[in-house]
């Protein structure tokens, strides 16, 4: 099928659709008159989707361009995580849910192993999996899936349109409610046509944006399943639905470990979809209570396939003899992909953070330069964008299509936020932990802010209460990121702030996160390519005081007017100008202090595995689409250094 470029509706039409909308509420007549303009429009049919219509792959693509479509199928992976599981349910705040447990279901339109893209080698593309193809207006006003009549759940039941419905209310009636809050607004009916074909309509007014990707993720889930056992989504519980996926559950041993193995019966091996990939017969999960042990494990071989986060560990510790000998590959694989925004975060609920000059002073406590060569051994680059090292970035102060964009707000774009660079970290001494000159800087700000230094060295508002901030950290994570930390406190102690570092262990860190219970933690946000309505979750309003995908609870008019002209933008040079914007915006609001980040994977692993030559952009697909090599394997065993 040729790629879909054409516009349906004309530039000069599209002012008689919302009229006709419009007139629609007053009248039958506009009815008639809208029923007519309907049928004119064209309906698009695909095998993918993506916003501006253009995909990579036409409808008879053999496979995605970066597999290896005669990889071989067999062996085992095995990766290992800190901390600990309770649950095989991950869609709940309840419960700490166990690694990988959503990969054992699809959606209409597929993506990767363990969540990652796919295909990913593009950005904003989505290809039919449980569906053949979908259909919509140019309007988007609404989208029809045709799925495949061949696709069965583990226990050999089909997966039908009846699934779909009832998978997409569930997240809606037991999901979170961030999610099912912003999703019930926009998509408000689902209709099931027939037993294979499943009709989404849209909210009249408003952005199309994610719409249509929205519902061709939703996993699948057996609607039988959950009504003959009476399961709930939002509970904690080991016992889990069948999906349809080519992975299912081969066992599972609390707090200790998880074993996925390949459904040899899975529906959808052939599909062009899926050449090449899901090549393991088993991939293996192991948990560790701390990152030494679980590197001394990685070290006898008790798992096989690490992706390596502590700097100190890549620089120095990969000089075992297993890696003289060949046996063990150390490879840095580079990312395409703009790094995770993670930080140190502010809980602006707290009433002492939200006097932005307490932020920008707690921020010049953090000495990037510093931490980088002592600690990190230099391995990292300082972070300063959401959309870092990419087309996006705001830079200097905003010109062009960008300056345009922010102006037509209005006073609720600041001022100097027009006339002035993006916001970049503060640069510090490599030299001293602490330096001087942003110390002199951050007490002026304190202060400013009414935190005066009493008799005793510590900081105090007008009624004599102290500043005292807690940081939330978890006991079982990297033993350099709690360095990183505790000196972070110690330069904060300096400017006489009462800085609490409080390790707790995994159960208690995920539940005090959940609850926001912190004044500062280290997280993440999403990165972003592309707008969609995951950026109003991400950084918006509306669930600010609750969303689990807002830890800082950002919640600014600003961001959120940019968020909503972006979801309105018609071109891509329109959408682009409008997250520069974005990354300006956020940057400008001061919710996380940024810290640092890598361009490539850190990657070690028995010498039994391989990927093909070309890495794609958006994905490492160890999980996805890399293999094992039987007969490399047999030589280590053979040379004992696998078991």
């Amino acid at each position: 099928m040729p790629r879909m470029n054409a516009r349906a509706v004309t530039q000069s039409q599209k002012p008689l659709v919302r009229l006709a909308w419009s007139a629609l509420l007053v009248s039958g007549l506009a009815m008639v008159a809208m029923a007519a303009q309907a049928q004119d429009e064209k309906i698009i049919t695909s095998h993918g989707y993506s916003f501006y219509g253009d995909l990579k792959y036409p409808a008879d693509y053999p496979h995605f361009d970066y597999v290896n479509p005669d990889a071989p199928k067999g062996g085992e992976i095995s990766i290992s995580t800190l901390g600990t599981f309770d649950s095989m349910n991950p869609y709940s705040r309840k419960g700490r849910g166990g690694v990988l447990s959503t990969i054992m279901y699809e959606s209409l339109l597929g993506e990767g192993t363990g969540n990652e893209s796919a295909p990913a080698d593009v950005y904003g593309e989505s290809y039919c999996l449980l569906c053949e193809s979908l259909e919509y207006p140019e309007s988007k006003d609404w989208v029809i899936f045709h799925m495949r009549k061949d696709a069965r759940f583990s226990n050999g039941d089909p997966v039908t349109a009846h699934d779909i419905e009832f998978s997409h209310n569930l997240l809606l009636d037991q999901g979170l409610k961030s999610y099912a809050d912003a999703v019930r607004k926009r998509i408000p009916k689902v209709e099931v046509i027939d037993d294979y074909t499943v009709k989404f309509y849209f909210t009249p007014g408003i952005s199309r944006r994610s719409l249509i990707d929205q519902v061709g993720g939703v996993p699948a889930w057996s609607k039988k399943w959950y009504e003959e056992t009476g399961a709930r989504l939002d509970e904690s519980r080991l016992m889990t639905s069948p999906g349809s996926g080519p992975y299912v559950i081969d066992d599972v041993d609390v707090n200790r470990r998880i074993v996925y193995k390949r459904n040899p019966d899975y529906w959808g091996a052939d599909l062009p979809f899926n050449v090449g990939r899901n090549n393991f017969d088993k991939i293996r999960v192991e948990y560790f209570g701390d990152e030494n042990s679980a590197f001394e494990a990685f070290k006898a071989g008790e798992y096989t396939f690490r992706v390596e986060g502590n700097s100190k560990q890549w620089a120095s510790a990969y000089d075992f003899p297993k890696i003289d000998a060949g046996y063990v590959v150390k490879e840095d694989i580079p990312d395409g992909s703009p790094p995770t925004p993670s930080g140190i975060v502010f809980n602006l609920g707290r009433e002492v953070l939200q006097d932005k000059r307490v932020r920008e002073a707690v921020a010049l406590g953090f000495n990037f330069e510093w931490t980088n060569e002592s600690l990190q051994y230099g391995l990292f680059k300082p972070r300063a964008s959401f959309t870092q090292d990419t087309p996006l970035m705001a830079m200097t102060k905003p010109e062009g299509a960008e300056l345009a964009f922010l102006e037509s707000f209005g006073d609720l774009i600041p001022a100097d936020m027009l006339t002035d660079d993006a916001v970049i970290p503060h640069v510090s001494d490599a030299t001293r932990l602490l330096d001087r000159r942003n110390l002199r800087s951050a007490m002026k700000l304190l202060d400013d802010a009414g935190w005066a230094v009493g008799d005793d060295g510590k900081r105090y508002d007008a009624n004599g209460k102290p500043l005292r901030l807690t940081f939330l950290l978890n006991s079982s994570g990297s033993a350099t990121l709690s360095a990183v930390v505790e000196n972070f406190m110690s330069n904060l102690g300096n400017m006489g702030i009462d800085a609490v570092l409080e390790k707790v262990d995994s159960s208690q860190y995920t539940a005090r996160e959940r609850d926001r219970d912190y004044d500062l933690v280290f997280d993440g946000y999403g990165a972003f390519l592309g707008t969609g309505t995951g950026l109003a979750q991400l950084y918006g309003s509306e669930a600010a005081s609750y969303s689990l995908f807002n830890p800082a609870g950002l919640a600014s008019p600003m961001v959120d007017a940019i968020i909503e002209a972006s979801l309105a933008a018609q071109t891509k040079e329109e959408e682009d100008a409008s997250l520069m914007a974005l990354d300006r915006a956020l940057r400008y609001e001061f919710f996380m202090i940024p810290v640092w980040y890598n361009d490539s994977y850190w990657t070690a692993y028995y010498d039994q595995y391989e990927h093909p030559a070309g890495q794609p952009a958006y994905a490492l697909g160890y999980l996805d689409f890399w293999w094992y090599n039987a007969d490399k394997a047999a030589a280590l065993r053979a040379a004992g250094a696998l078991r």
